[in-house]
């Protein structure tokens, strides 16, 4: 392919290199508030979760993020621009955690590990964006899979999935360690907690939705991961195979590279190395470890050429990028030292344009975008503080 190998470490494909390589060869207060909400210049409130990108049906992307002032948004003013408007600050519920996902009708959905005063968990809440730049809906209760107290402080990390319907599905390891999981209908009615069954979960699971609606969900366990999908868009759960993989938990993502078939990639929880694995082949290693957090995949089109893109944060706070061809991994990924600096993992999107965007957050706490420049291959220009 176009994209020759750039100054990095090779894994076992198409290279990607920065900008700068190539030129030197409180917790918010309980309850949400529907209302727009509050532009705050110079925000340096540390970040907790985040980011995530998200493209709106205007073809505006919007990046959020969590800190101890709220929910953080930060709006594109316009398709494929350099300028951003926010932070906009929403207030939000005491939170341990957020999980951000969109579903094929744009709709953003925001969910939230609820804790109380003394940082015991009590349940699960949801928020929802229903436009580009539109208001934040009131938070509101999914609640959780247990009724007793002792139990129910123990479940684990929300992780969540859009049907095509527009079903959202929530995911939670529960007190017995086994997966819960609730899903709210296309009309807003939440069904019953499901008990998935499953042991030893742990909190970092990965939970995606195909183009055609099907939704999947892996999380990590003791020695293995395990798996549930959909046979059919908005059918039932049915538990697959143990992976006899050890996923780092929160280091897990997945991205649909076929029509109805995900790739996950994720770093081994003893070496920190990275892999790649689609049920039913072999599991691969990338190279370009340790990292720290998750792994972010997209595709993009790369000199007319279908392609993945991954990202990481390694413990140093140093960002990785590699390419390579989609599915074809096992061809072989180079990984560059991209320069850039970041106190949490990074997010990737395509922005109107086709390019690709990456988000991360300097070590001053400042939401910085890199974006891909006009030349072959995947070569990022430094990125901008917004």
């Amino acid at each position: 392919m176009a994209c020759g190998p750039g100054d990095g470490e090779k894994g076992q494909g198409m290279g990607a290199r920065s900008g700068r390589t190539a030129r030197r060869s409180r917790p918010a207060g309980d309850g949400g508030t529907p209302v727009a909400g509050t532009r705050v210049a110079g925000l340096r409130a540390p970040v907790v979760d985040g980011p995530w990108i998200v493209m709106g049906k205007d073809l505006r992307l919007t990046m959020f993020a969590r800190s101890d002032r709220g929910l953080l948004r930060w709006t594109q003013r316009a398709a494929a621009g350099h300028e951003w408007a926010g932070p906009d600050v929403f207030e939000a519920p005491r939170l341990s955690h957020l999980t951000v996902v969109q579903g094929a009708d744009g709709f953003v959905r925001f969910i939230g590990r609820r804790v109380s005063a003394e940082g015991h968990a009590t349940g699960v809440v949801h928020a929802a964006q229903y436009q580009t730049g539109r208001p934040v809906t009131e938070w509101k209760p999914v609640g959780n899979p247990h009724k007793d107290a002792a139990s129910a402080r123990r479940i684990g990390v929300p992780a969540a999935a859009v049907s095509g319907s527009g079903s959202v599905h929530v995911f939670v390891a529960n007190a017995g360690g086994g997966v819960s999981m609730r899903n709210e209908d296309a009309k807003g009615a939440w069904g019953p907690w499901r008990d998935l069954q499953g042991s030893d979960a742990y909190d970092g699971a990965v939970a995606v939705a195909a183009a055609s609606g099907r939704v999947e969900y892996l999380a990590p366990g003791d020695g293995v991961a395990m798996r549930w999908q959909q046979e059919k868009p908005d059918g039932g759960l049915g538990r697959c195979p143990d992976l006899q993989i050890a996923v780092d938990p929160g280091s897990a993502s997945g991205l649909e590279t076929a029509p109805d078939r995900f790739t996950y990639y994720w770093s081994d929880v003893a070496t920190g190395g990275l892999f790649a694995h689609r049920p039913g082949a072999w599991v691969v290693p990338l190279g370009g470890g340790p990292a720290e957090g998750r792994i972010a995949a997209l595709r993009a089109w790369l000199d007319g050429y279908d392609c993945t893109v991954l990202a990481h944060r390694t413990p140093e706070g140093e960002i990785m990028l590699a390419a390579c061809g989609t599915e074809n991994e096992g061809g072989g990924i180079w990984w560059s030292r991209t320069a850039e600096r970041s106190a949490r993992p990074p997010a990737l999107a395509c922005d109107a344009e086709g390019r690709v965007v990456m988000a991360l957050f300097g070590e001053d706490g400042a939401l910085r975008i890199a974006r891909q420049l006009p030349e072959p291959g995947l070569a990022m220009a430094p990125s901008a503080r917004v």
